[in-house]
């Protein structure tokens, strides 16, 4: 085997080497790692007396209510999130769909929150929603309604960090549903005229099963993101008010001195909840994606 023919066969592995090596050291040695101190009782605060305990922070995982209720807020988070940013973003698109310049004034101003810091976001929104000065409690009572508690109730404070994600990243999602609309042969639809296909039928007939990946796309990256979900609690409620805001990051976050381990194994069962979610969207939604 001469020089150059080695060359050929080595220079794939080559130039994948540092990207491999980077997902390497910053993806698979901290999730092995994780696992690894899921099985300790490991105190950063104090690592002499860190142990190894087996799965007992598992077993007090699924006896912990705090824990449960964690996971109901993310699950109720995501919901709220997914559900009314698909919605808003896909008919937010279609009114935005034709190349008009007020429209792509338009579609610049909605995609702007999603360049902005989302702490700058949350402190703007702190402001708005704040019980006595804020600016929708103010609109609020010059229409005539009653003013509301936002992040200072219990039951709507995670209705009120859902609006903010919505609003943070529907501009985001709504572009990427118009370039998926208008990539759609003209064509398409002129034949549907010619059949007098109603609007209705168009739009479930055509138009959704054309754009139905890039969908799939959005649903599962809102979805994992959701799951994620940190910042926006971390700066707007602290988890509160009782918990009612505690997210399944923010709750990991909580025991990252006292007790790393449990963090660990709290950030292990998320990842296999992600982990089992992605499949469950692959084997049943990806079916119904329609790749042109």
């Amino acid at each position: 085997m001469d020089n150059r023919t080695l060359w050929e066969r080595l220079r794939p592995y080559l130039l994948i080497t540092p990207a491999m090596i980077g997902i390497c050291l910053f993806i698979m040695y901290p999730v092995v790692y994780l696992v690894y101190l899921s099985f300790y009782k490991y105190n950063l605060l104090n690592k002499a007396k860190s142990k190894y305990i087996g799965f007992d922070n598992f077993k007090e995982i699924f006896t912990r209510e705090d824990f449960y209720q964690a996971l109901m807020n993310t699950v109720f988070y995501t919901i709220g999130v997914v559900v009314f940013t698909l919605l808003l973003s896909l008919l937010i698109a279609l009114w935005l769909n034709k190349k008009k310049r007020f429209n792509a004034i338009v579609q610049a101003g909605i995609f702007t929150p999603h360049i902005i810091s989302i702490v700058s976001i949350a402190l703007v929104w702190l402001w708005i929603m704040e019980p006595s000065q804020g600016l929708l409690n103010f609109v609020f009572k010059a229409i005539g309604l009653p003013p509301s508690q936002w992040l200072q109730s219990s039951s709507t404070a995670l209705i009120s960090v859902i609006i903010v994600s919505v609003w943070h990243g529907i501009g985001y999602y709504t572009l990427i549903i118009i370039a998926a609309l208008q990539s759609i042969p003209p064509t398409i639809y002129e034949a549907a005229a010619l059949d007098n296909a109603s609007r209705f039928k168009v739009f479930y007939k055509i138009t959704i099963p054309l754009i139905s990946p890039q969908l799939f796309f959005i649903l599962l990256i809102m979805t994992i993101g959701s799951f994620k979900v940190f910042d926006t609690v971390q700066v707007m409620t602290g988890g509160g008010p009782n918990n009612a805001t505690s997210t399944l990051v923010y709750y990991i976050y909580e025991y990252r001195t006292t007790n790393i381990g449990y963090s660990a194994a709290t950030g292990v069962v998320l990842m296999a909840i992600i982990g089992i979610l992605t499949v469950i969207y692959f084997r049943v939604l990806s079916k119904k994606v329609h790749y042109q």
